[in-house]
């Protein structure tokens, strides 16, 4: 519950859910342009990446391990932001065959053709599946609230017709594979990030009308202040003198809200986020855990070995080999 502040307006600048948006990219893209003659099903296996299609004609099936078999139209997309295992179908009854058996050939730095053996009737008898695919990587924390609240499978039917932004998006991808021009991958790259943090914002504002915790508290003008400004600066000295003092409130009732609508305490929040900064830092970019430790303002190594520990669930030492 929001009580008074629910109904507080919106303070200036951007809101708060494009201030977290604008801290979301996308790390080790990888796309591939599948062409497939039916029969054909294609089994893509659980990964820690997230992925997405989008089929661009022709007609296609999904099925994942805790849904049915969902009809794709010419002009569909699924987003999978946990890279959960699914399988691709021109019909449910098809065999499967494994995404990476297929032949690839590389077009350029992370772009492939991908193809899928026909299976029957002569090469062009069976007009072409053509799909667009890709792997993504969230340089958020996969514990960060907006990614582990997600679902498993994201369709994108009922937010595009929402908002305009997907489709056009999408289009535009298609035409920068089908066009093949100097520069595609780049442009492709960029057209992915803003296609995710459009599909997630409008995810976000269509299909979470109901929800609490972590939406709701960023839905809050002021509590949704101190969460933006707490993840643009996760080095930053987050006292509750000081967050309190962002939301305008004393400390005790900030503290209250804070827990009510989240959840957790804001230092226990704080925390977190801080931990999630310092997995990515160690395991993707090789930073020593001293070193880790000092930009988060822990007196010592030991200190933040324990915070690791209570919110990753494992040593930092053990982040650095994945």
């Amino acid at each position: 519950m929001l009580d008074d502040f629910s109904s507080v307006t919106a303070l200036a600048g951007p809101d708060t859910l494009t201030q977290v948006l604008l801290g979301l990219r996308l790390d080790g893209v990888e796309y591939g342009r599948c062409l497939m003659r039916g029969p054909w099903a294609l089994a893509f296996p659980a990964q820690a990446a997230a992925r997405f299609h989008f089929l661009a004609s022709g007609a296609a099936w999904l099925r994942t391990a805790g849904t049915d078999w969902v009809r794709l139209k010419p002009g569909d997309a699924v987003l999978l932001p946990h890279g959960s295992f699914h399988i691709l179908a021109s019909s449910p009854d098809v065999p499967t065959v494994d995404i990476d058996s297929l032949a690839r050939v590389a077009v350029a730095d992370n772009l492939y053709l991908v193809g899928a053996p026909s299976g029957g009737g002569a090469e062009g008898s069976v007009p072409a599946d053509v799909m667009f695919s890709g792997t993504l990587r969230f340089n958020l924390d996969p514990l960060h609230p907006l990614i582990a609240m997600m679902p498993p499978v994201m369709l994108t039917g009922d937010l595009a017709a929402r908002d305009a932004t997907v489709p056009a998006l999408l289009d535009a991808m298609e035409r920068e594979v089908a066009l093949d021009r100097i520069g595609a991958c780049g442009i492709l790259a960029r057209l992915a990030d803003a296609l995710a943090a459009s599909i997630i914002r409008a995810w976000v504002e269509c299909g979470c009308n109901d929800a609490t915790g972590w939406v709701a508290a960023v839905r809050c003008p002021r509590i949704g202040k101190v969460i933006a400004a707490i993840h643009a600066d996760p080095e930053g000295d987050w006292s509750v003198a000081r967050m309190a003092g962002l939301m305008g409130a004393s400390r005790s009732r900030f503290a209250d809200a804070f827990t009510r609508t989240l959840g957790e305490s804001p230092a226990r929040y704080v925390a977190k986020v801080k931990m999630f900064q310092a997995r990515r830092w160690i395991a993707q970019d090789g930073m020593r855990v001293a070193t880790a430790a000092e930009r988060l303002g822990y007196e010592s190594e030991a200190s933040f070995s324990r915070a690791f520990k209570r919110v990753i669930g494992h040593a930092p030492s053990l982040a650095r080999s994945g």
